[in-house]
C-alpha cells in the first residue's frame, strides 16, 4: 500500500499521486527484506518490455485503461485513445513526453493541472480525472474522451458562423470557464484551437473547453508564481489580453477578453486587430481601440447591441470588460435575441 505524504490517504501500491492534493505517494511501510522467504530469492526475475510511448499502445494502464492509440501530440504531451475494460466508457490520456518526465518544473506544471482539473467537472469543461505513474517512470493524466470539430476547424470551413450559432457557443463556452472562475482558477490560454463542437445524442450541438494545462490559481503561491513567471509568453499570443501581454496579474476578466475575440472572429472571420507580425498585432491590441464590429462585417449584418456588448468586452481595461463570463454571455445572448434585460432568463443556464 501506498500513502499520500501530505493527507495521509491510502492508495492501492499502482497508484503513484494522491487524487486530492496531486503529491507523489510513498510506501507505507518498507519491505523488510530479511524476512522475506528465502525461495524469492531464487526465483526468476521477470523483465518486462519498458513501457515508452513506442510500447504505450497495447499497453493496459492501472489495469483498466487499455491505450489503442495515439490520437495527437503537443509540446510537451502524446495524446492517446483508451477503452475502460471495466465500463467500456472511451478517455483520452495525456501523456508527459519522456524527454520532461524528469523536468521539475514540467512535472510541477502537469500535477497542478491534474489538480485542478480534477475539480473542474462539468458538461462543458474537458475535466482530469486521475493523474497516475507507470513503473517505467511515464507520467499520464486520464480525461473524458471529447469527440466532435475542433472551434477552429469550424471557423475554418465555415468562414463564419450564424450569430445565433455564436451565442450558442458563448453560453456554452462561458458556462464551462465560470465554473473554473468560480474556483479561482483562470484559464490563460482559452483559443479556439482549445474548444471542442461535440454533438449530443439528441444531436444538440454544445462547446467544451478543453486543455487547461496553462491555467492559473488568482492567489497564487511563491513557488506557483515561479512556474508561471514567464506567463507573458505561456498561452495563445493572437488571443492574449492586454493584461497578459504585459505580464501583469490576471482573473476572470483576462478570459472574457479572449472569448470575446473569439466571439469576433466567429462572427466575421477576422480578428478585430491585425499587423504585419506578431509583435505589431500585440501592439496594436496594447494600444489601440477594437474595431467596430459592423464595419468588419457587411453592413446590416450585425445588431448594434451586438456591437456594443463585444466593444466593452474587448476593453483594454479589465475594468471596463463584463466582470464574469455569465455576465458577457447574458449581454450577448440578450443582443443577439434584440430584447432588453430580463433577470433571471439566463442566470440558470449557468448554474453548476
Amino acid at each position: 500500500m501506498n500513502r499520500c505524504p501530505t493527507c495521509g490517504t491510502g492508495y492501492p501500491a499502482e497508484a503513484r499521486f494522491c487524487t486530492r492534493d496531486g503529491s507523489r505517494l510513498v510506501p507505507r511501510a518498507t519491505l523488510n527484506i530479511a524476512s522475506a522467504p528465502r525461495e524469492a530469492s531464487n526465483a526468476r526475475a521477470e523483465s518486462p518490455v519498458p513501457v515508452t510511448h513506442a510500447t504505450l499502445v497495447g499497453q493496459t494502464l492501472d489495469g483498466r485503461y487499455a491505450v489503442e492509440r495515439k490520437i495527437g501530440q503537443g509540446g510537451m504531451s502524446f495524446v492517446y485513445l483508451a477503452t475502460d475494460i471495466v465500463s467500456n466508457e472511451r478517455y483520452a490520456i495525456k501523456v508527459l513526453s519522456t524527454a520532461l518526465c524528469h523536468d521539475q518544473n514540467a512535472m510541477a506544471r502537469l500535477k497542478r493541472e491534474a489538480t485542478l482539473g480534477m475539480r473542474l467537472a462539468h458538461p462543458n469543461v474537458c475535466h482530469i480525472i486521475r493523474l497516475g505513474e507507470t513503473q517505467d517512470g511515464l507520467v499520464y493524466v486520464v480525461m473524458p474522451f471529447v469527440k466532435g470539430e475542433i472551434l477552429s476547424d469550424r471557423n475554418i470551413r465555415m468562414g463564419t458562423l450564424a450569430l445565433d450559432e455564436v451565442g450558442r457557443f458563448v453560453r456554452d463556452i462561458a458556462a464551462g470557464l465560470h465554473v473554473a472562475h468560480e474556483l479561482g482558477i483562470v484559464h490563460r490560454d482559452l483559443k479556439p484551437e482549445n474548444v471542442m463542437i461535440c454533438t449530443d445524442a439528441g444531436g444538440t450541438e454544445r462547446a467544451v473547453v478543453m486543455d487547461f494545462g496553462l491555467a492559473k490559481e488568482r492567489h497564487a503561491d511563491a513557488e506557483l508564481q515561479k512556474l508561471t513567471a514567464t506567463g507573458i509568453i505561456l498561452g495563445t499570443p493572437e488571443f492574449m489580453s492586454p493584461e497578459q501581454l504585459r505580464g501583469k496579474p490576471l482573473d476572470a476578466r483576462t478570459d472574457v477578453y479572449s472569448l470575446a475575440l473569439m466571439t469576433f472572429e466567429m462572427l466575421t472571420g477576422e480578428l478585430p486587430f491585425t499587423g504585419r507580425t506578431q509583435q505589431e498585432t500585440m501592439i496594436a491590441r496594447l494600444r489601440d481601440d477594437p474595431p467596430p464590429l459592423r464595419q468588419a462585417g457587411q453592413p446590416g449584418t450585425f445588431p448594434e447591441a451586438v456591437e456594443r456588448v463585444l466593444l466593452k468586452a474587448m476593453s483594454r481595461d479589465p475594468d471596463g470588460r463584463y466582470a464574469s463570463a455569465p455576465a458577457f454571455a447574458t449581454a450577448f445572448q440578450q443582443a443577439v435575441a434584440g430584447r432588453a434585460s430580463e433577470p433571471g432568463v439566463f442566470s440558470r443556464m449557468f448554474r453548476r
